[in-house]
C-alpha cells in the first residue's frame, strides 16, 4: 500500500458544497491534497456516523471546509514515525476536527496530528476499532458514566433509545455483557431479532416515548438510560427514571430541544449526563479504549458491523440521515 503513495495517487470519497447543493463521489487524490501538518497514516478502515451524514450535506452545518473528505473515524498503520509510535504502529484517530475541519477517514491515506492518535490496544483489530468507532466509543463512554454514577445491574432495568443505531446497538451489547437487564426502544419492529441477539431482554416501540405528555413526572421504570435520540424522547425518559438514577445523553436525531421541567432533577435526584467524544482529553480517551478492548468489548461485533466501500457511501450517508441505519457501516479502504 505504501507503493500507492509513491505513485502519489489514491482513492477518496469527497463532498463539494456549492450553495444549497453538494456533489459527492469517489475521486483520486494525492499527498499534496492532504493537510500539511500531521503524521501520514495508511487508512485501512473507517466508519459511518450520523455526523458524517451531516458533514456531507449543505444543510448539516457541520463541515467547515469544502471540498472535504468526510469520515470522523479512521484506523490504520503509521507510514512514518510519530512521537512514541514508530512507523508500522496500528493506530486509531477520531473526533477533534477530523472529517469536519480537515480531511478525514474516507480516503486511503490521511494526515493526522500526532497528538490525536491512539495506539491500537491489544485485543482489537483495526476493523474491530471501526465497527466500534465514534458510535461505539460514545456507547462505552455512556456505560462508564452510568457506572460512575452508581447504576449497577442490581439497580434495575436500563433503557437504550435509538437502539438499532451505532451508539444504541453497541450500548445494548456492552450493557448486556455486563449483566444489565436491557430494554431497547426502536421504531423498527423488523429488527427485534437483531436487538435480541445483542442481548436486549425486551423491546418497546419508540412511539411510547416520542409523544409529548402533559405530566411532568411518570411512573418510574428505569434505573438508568442511554439516550441516543434527544428531544421529546429524552424528556419522557427523564420522567421515568428511578430516584437517583441517571441518563447518559449523546444524540439529537429527535431534535436538539428538551421540553421538560426541573422536577425529575429536584424531586427525584435524576442525573442527566452529557456524553461528548469529540474533545475528550487524550488520557481519558486512551483509558476508554483500553476498557473497550477488555471488559467493555462488544461481543456482537459481527452482528453490529457490515462492510461497505467508498462507492457505497453516497447511499449509506443518505440512509443514516433518514434514520435507516442498522448497526455500524464500516468502510473498507
Amino acid at each position: 500500500m505504501v507503493a500507492a503513495m509513491t505513485a502519489a495517487s489514491f482513492s477518496a470519497f469527497q463532498a463539494v458544497t456549492e450553495g444549497d447543493t453538494v456533489d459527492r463521489g469517489v475521486v483520486t487524490m494525492s499527498a499534496d491534497d492532504l493537510p500539511s501538518d500531521g503524521v501520514l497514516v495508511e487508512v485501512q478502515w473507517s466508519s459511518v456516523n450520523y455526523k458524517d451524514g451531516l458533514a456531507s450535506t449543505p444543510t448539516g452545518r457541520v463541515a467547515r471546509i469544502s471540498p472535504i473528505v468526510p469520515g470522523v473515524d479512521l484506523a490504520g498503520v503509521l507510514v512514518e514515525d510519530a512521537p512514541g509510535m514508530p512507523a508500522g504502529t496500528e493506530v486509531i484517530a477520531h473526533g477533534y476536527s477530523i472529517g469536519v475541519g480537515r480531511h478525514g477517514g474516507y480516503a486511503q491515506y490521511a494526515r493526522v496530528p500526532a497528538e490525536w492518535l491512539v495506539a491500537l490496544p491489544a485485543g482489537l483489530s483495526t476493523r474491530d476499532a471501526m465497527v466500534i468507532g465514534t458510535g461505539g466509543f460514545t456507547a462505552a463512554l455512556s456505560v462508564i458514566a452510568l457506572q460512575n454514577h452508581g447504576v449497577t445491574p442490581s439497580s434495575g432495568p436500563v433503557l437504550v433509545t435509538g437502539a438499532t443505531g451505532g451508539v444504541g446497538s453497541t450500548a445494548v451489547d456492552i450493557l448486556s455483557n455486563l449483566g444489565y437487564e436491557v430494554v431497547a426502544s426502536t421504531g423498527k419492529a423488523s429488527e427485534s431479532d437483531f436487538l435480541t441477539a445483542l442481548g436486549a431482554s425486551s423491546i418497546i416501540d419508540r412511539n411510547e416515548l416520542s409523544e409529548e405528555g402533559r405530566r411532568p413526572l411518570e411512573k418510574t421504570l428505569w434505573a438508568g438510560a442511554v439516550d441516543c435520540v434527544g428531544g421529546v424522547t429524552l424528556a419522557n425518559v427523564l420522567k421515568q427514571i428511578h430516584y437517583g438514577g441517571s441518563v447518559a445523553a449523546s444524540g439529537l436525531t429527535g431534535g436538539p430541544g428538551l421540553p421538560t421541567t426541573v422536577l425529575p432533577f429536584i424531586l427525584r435526584g435524576v442525573n442527566l449526563l452529557g456524553i461528548d467524544s469529540v474533545e475528550m482529553p487524550m488520557e481519558q480517551r486512551r483509558a476508554a479504549w483500553a476498557r473497550i478492548a477488555t471488559d467493555l468489548k462488544p461481543s456482537g461485533l459481527d452482528q453490529i458491523g457490515h462492510d461497505v466501500t467508498l462507492h457505497d457511501l453516497d447511499q449509506v450517508l443518505t440512509d443514516i440521515l433518514a434514520g435507516r441505519a442498522r448497526g455500524r457501516s464500516v468502510v473498507k479502504l
